[in-house]
């Protein structure tokens, strides 16, 4: 899969995801026909045709001409669109949801049209269609029972569900902090469910995990719409994950003095700021934490994948000046400009680069005391081994730290060859089990000590 898909499936118009609610088959089969005659207007080239159910705001993101940029591009690299297979939907509060599975020449993709209660398109991108979560071979689904759970600040209540040991316990827990994004608990990305591995993995090994839907996933619309409450990650992340230990604490058959939180990507790049938070956890994991600014690793990140079919294009060039131009806004933000309260930066509101400006989480981290474990993948393009080494540079003469490196796993610590690529994730597989053997051992170190 060529270089760009990575973006088009990242990069979605809009996307959204509540609690279901039913609509009658008879108003679906309208929206389901709707979504259909979309998809082949896009076919057809027929491009004023295709958002002519627009609601007022794609109208202004997603004119004709730029759904002709997008559909082309598309096929450019997954080849035409050879038929329109399966179709499901999905009933949300303020929106419906229909899915067409579509068959492309090199890839099947799912095309995800969001409906307005006025049977408008709110909402429309590309994503690959789920596969089956097949477990793997290190988690013994006989040793532990999961149970649903709800937690979090009043009126922003997270679902989530703890995989918790069999046996009388008390036993140690971990708490998973998703990386950005609308993530669900799973934190699925493609065809993998790197959370989902992590919970079943240590489960096994008499380790409690819990993992929730992210805010962003469960309140997306809310958080857009209450433009009096500031989006930072404060309340994107770190907020929910000290409720969650707080759950933990007060959970039958988990042992509150062992609580653990560990931090994948931006949930790892957030752990130093987590951390003085909660002063009663035992300790912290970093996987594939960031330590240099987001907008410099967007950059990174957007040039790699356009190089990885070799030399850049024009319109890839012109592209990465204009991403460019957005992070140098970025780098002078100034407090005074949280007047400007509508304008967003790379997709992001002002008062989020604002609350990260001059964060630096190596730097942060030397004030820990408490155990650290710090996982990188050595073929990780979007969180690299150059952030791995500023963690090193900052920690290594710090006898609370713990470092380990997988030279063959990418940014979800699941096994490949080669260079890393969007279209990777695309392809099933799981968190390696050395990943789940190393975490485990080390959170086991620690209740071994506490052994008289």
């Amino acid at each position: 899969m060529k270089k760009r898909l990575g973006i088009l499936v990242l990069i979605a118009l809009f996307s959204l995801n509540m609690n279901s609610q039913q609509k009658s088959p008879y108003q679906m089969d309208e929206l389901i026909s709707m979504a259909k005659s979309f998809v082949e207007a896009m076919e057809k080239g027929d491009y004023e045709e295709a958002v002519k159910n627009f609601d007022e705001t794609m109208t202004k993101l997603a004119p004709p001409e730029k759904m002709k940029q997008v559909w082309e591009t598309l096929i450019s690299q997954v080849g035409e669109l050879k038929q329109q297979k399966e179709v499901r939907t999905e009933s949300l509060p303020k929106y419906d949801v229909v899915y067409i599975t579509c068959e492309f020449e090199k890839w099947t993709l799912d095309v995800k049209v969001v409906f307005n209660k006025k049977n408008q398109i709110a909402g429309q991108f590309f994503i690959p269609p789920p596969a089956p979560y097949q477990p793997p071979d290190y988690a013994d689904r006989s040793t532990f029972v999961e149970k649903e759970v709800e937690f979090g600040v009043k009126g922003w209540e997270l679902p989530g569900i703890l995989s918790l040991p069999k046996g009388e316990g008390p036993f140690p827990a971990v708490v998973l902090v998703h990386g950005s994004g609308p993530n669900d608990r799973d934190e699925s990305v493609g065809a993998n469910k790197p959370f989902k591995d992590l919970a079943w993995g240590l489960a096994s090994q008499k380790i409690a995990v819990l993992r929730y839907d992210k805010r962003t996933k469960v309140h997306g619309s809310k958080m857009v719409s209450e433009k009096s409450i500031p989006l930072t990650v404060f309340e994107e992340s770190i907020e929910d994950a000290l409720h969650a230990a707080h759950l933990l604490r007060t959970t039958e058959r988990i042992d509150p003095e062992h609580i653990y939180i560990l931090g994948h990507s931006l949930g790892g790049t957030l752990i130093p700021r987590i951390a003085p938070l909660d002063q009663r956890a035992s300790g912290f994991i970093v996987m594939a934490g960031a330590t240099r600014p987001f907008e410099d690793l967007y950059i990174e990140q957007v040039r790699y994948i356009f190089r990885l079919d070799g030399k850049l294009t024009g319109d890839e060039e012109s592209m990465l000046k204009e991403i460019k131009s957005e992070v140098q806004k970025i780098k002078d933000l100034k407090q005074t400009d949280l007047s400007r309260t509508d304008q967003k930066l790379l997709g992001a509101h002002l008062e989020y680069w604002l609350n990260l400006k001059g964060y630096k989480p190596a730097e942060t981290a030397k004030k820990m005391t408490r155990p650290l474990l710090i996982l990188q993948g050595g073929r990780d393009y979007q969180v690299t081994e150059k952030d791995f080494q500023n963690w090193k540079d900052s920690l290594s003469s710090q006898k609370n730290v713990t470092f380990k490196l997988y030279p063959s796993l990418n940014h979800l610590f699941i096994s490949g060859e080669g260079p890393s690529s969007p279209s990777e994730y695309q392809n099933p597989g799981h968190v390696d089990e050395k990943v789940i053997q190393d975490i485990a051992t080390w959170i086991h170190t620690f209740l071994c000590e506490d052994i008289p």
